[in-house]
């Protein structure tokens, strides 16, 4: 029943992914949404997707949560980690012990930091579409139980969508434009960042909250969070538009 249940929910997430990947889509929410997803499917802690910029460096796209801690721990592996091996070698690494120094001694700061956060376990899945690989996905658990073989497939699969949802099939024979859709969307995450510290001190809350409030502004306007982004940034968008999360108390205006 359960196994139903959750090819079910699998089905239902890959006609939710062919539904955006429209015309002029919102690649960085379409990514956010599928690391939540790979959450629910997979049983683990938190994932993330890491794009390589022009430099080969890996960069945070898109995370399950924006917690600071988990953010850091994905922005570490930009020059070491699991998945700087999955990206140069295109291969997976899965079921990576946290808590064994023979097996994260080539990268011991980012383990110290991971076991730190409370993470026990992680694996590293390519980004990729037949030969190019062009970032990786990251999954961390706080339990010790093994993801197996249909686990790491479905992984596997959700990378690849992931993968075609950052650079659209249709222009995979032109290099520059790959390139330049890389770019942008590393652009965005930039912008999304800085909002995301603007309005959490605006509204004395936490990132999260306030990037979930401003990710729900936008998708219930029909924006795009980078377009949304910049005119904060730009200050061409006055904030106090945006509904404060629930959490945050209302402002005394007597006086």
């Amino acid at each position: 029943m359960i196994a139903m249940a959750r090819e079910r929910r699998l089905a239902e997430i890959f006609v939710e992914v062919a539904d955006s990947l429209v015309e002029d889509f919102d690649v960085i929410d379409l990514l956010q949404r599928l690391s939540a997803r790979c959450v629910e499917l997979l049983d683990v802690s938190a994932a993330g997707i890491l794009l390589a910029d022009v430099h080969g460096e890996l960069q945070i796209i898109a995370a399950s949560d924006e917690h600071t801690r988990l953010l850091e721990l994905f922005a570490l592996q930009h020059d070491q980690g699991p998945c700087v091996e999955c990206y140069r070698s295109g291969a997976a690494r899965t079921n990576i012990d946290l808590t064994r120094p023979e097996v994260t001694a080539d990268w011991p700061r980012f383990a110290a930091r991971a076991r730190e956060t409370g993470y026990v376990a992680t694996h590293a899945v390519p980004l990729r579409l037949r030969n190019r690989v062009v970032g990786a996905l990251n999954l961390f658990q706080t339990a010790p139980h093994r993801l197996g073989d249909d686990d790491v497939a479905l992984a596997q699969a959700l990378a690849d969508v992931a993968t075609i949802a950052i650079l659209q099939q249709r222009t995979l024979e032109r290099s520059y434009v790959e390139n330049s859709q890389l770019e942008t969307a590393l652009t965005s995450r930039v912008l999304i960042e800085q909002v995301k510290g603007v309005l959490a001190e605006r509204w004395n809350t936490s990132v999260d909250d306030a990037f979930a409030a401003f990710r729900s502004y936008a998708r219930t306007r029909h924006l795009r969070l980078s377009d949304l982004a910049a005119q904060i940034v730009s200050g061409t968008f006055d904030t106090a538009a945006i509904p404060a999360p629930a959490t945050v108390p209302p402002v005394d205006r007597r006086g």
